[in-house]
């Protein structure tokens, strides 16, 4: 029996298109380009749909090329064939969180993924201190959601970032001010992520004065042999924001690789090309390797019993618990209680009970809310009142019905 493929797409013509269209007819695939926006979902108590034209879509995988401009429907639509238990090779939280470049990066920075330093500002008054933040001028100012080099700007003059600020925010954009990195000043190098592993690279540089390089901007590519630091943050990144098919954009600097952008609709036509490899093919492969499987939304699953949930600490928040072993901490666990320790980008799930915490740890926990309260409250409160904080700084991250 052969895999039922949907390619979510206003654009059968397109280059990425057709190509994925193309390998998916190799392989023996039913493959249909649906356009999102003809789509329709119906909702109760009974079975949930999708609709195409009042006809029930039956697919045993979807491949999203959403568009940014319809970015909300989409992912409603993603969210509906997750609910369905159908493979989708880009999540529904995946696509938003790329999309939303503050988040992405509020994201990437939680897991010690290096980024260039990003402010956030709310108004142009807002500019002189994002500038100091980032190093001075020039600064780069962009839209928190635009795609491919649209809404960034490479600004020279305090009263020039002012004036595009202000307009910015005048047209309801959210406004980001980044770091320049001037060492890449009109090149990056765009990683093309498929099911975590690297299957293709590319340098893209920009043309004349143009300090963006996009291939849709005119930019040249080239081929490159992508060094292994490069490969683990790409791979990081992509899966961090939940992509199976991620183009991620890296920026060369002295410091070393620097996450520009996760890309979930990742162009095809310009890697192929540099690269030589069949990306398009890789990506159905995963996807017919992966058809019998959906995604789980975690965090939900941890909430759906009552009463229980997830609690974290920071060791940095709490330096009491520094240097203090699991069990000085935990003196009554039980087979309901789960809890892992977070440091440096990796988790130690279970560990013993001689095992020594340390600046930078988060503890992670998950079971009966109050239970794992009356473990750490003592050792919180004793660390709020050796730091002369009051008790509203006292801050659990929980999450729980």
């Amino acid at each position: 029996m052969s895999v039922r493929l949907a390619v979510l797409s206003r654009g059968p013509r397109l280059y990425s298109t057709r190509r994925l269209v193309e390998e998916a007819e190799k392989r023996d695939c039913y493959v249909e380009v649906l356009n999102p926006m003809r789509l329709s979902i119906t909702v109760g108590n009974d079975k949930p749909r999708i609709l195409n034209a009042g006809w029930p879509v039956e697919v045993d995988a979807v491949i999203p090329r959403i568009g940014c401009s319809i970015t909300h429907h989409g992912v409603a639509l993603i969210r509906q064939f997750e609910r369905l238990g159908i493979y989708v090779a880009n999540s529904s939280d995946g696509i938003s969180h790329s999309r939303d470049k503050l988040h992405a990066t509020q994201l990437l920075t939680k897991n010690r993924i290096p980024v260039p330093t990003t402010c956030y500002v709310r108004t142009w008054q807002d500019v002189e201190r994002a500038m100091n933040q980032v190093g001075g001028m020039p600064i780069v100012i962009k839209v928190a959601e635009g795609t491919q080099g649209g809404g960034v700007f490479l600004v020279h003059s305090e009263d020039r970032a002012r004036e595009l600020t202000y307009k910015l925010l005048s047209e309801g954009h959210h406004v980001l001010v980044q770091e320049y990195i001037a060492e890449s000043h009109g090149r990056d190098i765009r990683v093309l992520v498929v099911g975590g592993e690297v299957i293709a690279a590319m340098r893209r540089i920009s043309r004349g004065n143009e300090f963006r390089s996009n291939y849709h901007l005119n930019g040249t590519i080239e081929r490159i042999e992508l060094p292994d630091e490069y490969s683990k943050i790409a791979i990081r990144a992509a899966r961090l924001l939940d992509l199976d098919i991620a183009g991620v954009d890296l920026l060369e600097s002295e410091r070393g690789p620097l996450v520009l952008e996760v890309n979930s609709s990742p162009g095809l036509e310009g890697i192929e090309a540099a690269s030589g490899v069949n990306v398009a093919g890789a990506i159905i492969e995963h996807c017919i390797a992966n058809q019998g499987f959906s995604t789980v939304n975690l965090d939900q699953l941890l909430r759906s019993r009552p009463d229980h949930g997830v609690v974290s600490a920071s060791i940095a928040r709490h330096p009491i618990l520094n240097g203090k072993q699991i069990g000085d901490i935990f003196t009554d666990i039980d087979g309901q209680f789960v809890f892992a320790v977070a440091r440096e980008g990796m988790h130690i799930w279970k560990p013993r009970r001689t095992f020594t915490l340390r600046r930078g740890d988060e503890i992670i926990c998950y079971g009966e809310i109050d239970k794992i309260h009356r473990q750490l409250e003592p050792w919180l409160a004793h660390s709020i009142e050796e730091d002369n904080f009051s008790p509203s700084t006292m801050e659990f991250s929980r999450d729980f019905l």
